[in-house]
């Protein structure tokens, strides 16, 4: 598996704060109030992140600790659910980051001044998603396992000509 790439989250905030403008955008073409996300989506979001990094931390341990926790084997299939749920985290907090901002440039173009509570839940929401992205990416991290010397191909020997494929 390959680690989440910057250019994967990039693209997944672009994506978010160009919905999140065309939201607002559209709602209000129609008459509508903007949209305001809830006060419970960012604690939702930090939950998730916590929860997350508390899911890898045996992983990490177990790879990376002391002999006494080597002595529980670590089973690759959670290990790698784990990985895949981090990369998604942080694949859906960089798209609800870029939604919040999204939202919030949309109100900062405004005439009229916005009130502070859809302010505050917009930035909330914002900072939700990054805080996401990084206990996906944390956690992700958590879930590697260092590479062994076995993993890398014998050197040439002596005397032996290095292939070249």
């Amino acid at each position: 598996m390959k680690r989440t790439g910057v250019a994967t989250l990039g693209v997944a905030a672009l994506l978010g704060l160009g919905t999140g403008y065309l939201v607002d955008q559209a709602l209000t073409a129609s008459g509508r109030a903007t949209f305001t996300p809830s006060i419970m989506l960012p604690v939702l979001l930090v939950a998730l992140g916590a929860i997350l990094i508390v899911l890898a931390l045996p992983i990490a341990r177990a790879t990376r600790g002391t002999a006494g926790d080597m002595a529980r084997p670590v089973n690759p299939f959670q290990a790698l659910r784990i990985a895949m749920l981090a990369k998604a985290s942080s694949i859906v907090g960089a798209a609800v980051a870029g939604f919040g901002v999204g939202l919030g440039v949309f109100i900062a173009s405004r005439p009229v001044e916005p009130s502070l509570g859809s302010v505050g839940t917009i930035l909330a929401t914002a900072v939700g998603g990054a805080i996401l992205v990084a206990a996906g990416l944390i956690a992700e991290q958590l879930c590697t396992i260092r590479k062994d010397d076995d993993d890398e191909p014998p050197a040439p020997g002596p005397g032996t000509t290095p292939s070249h494929h």
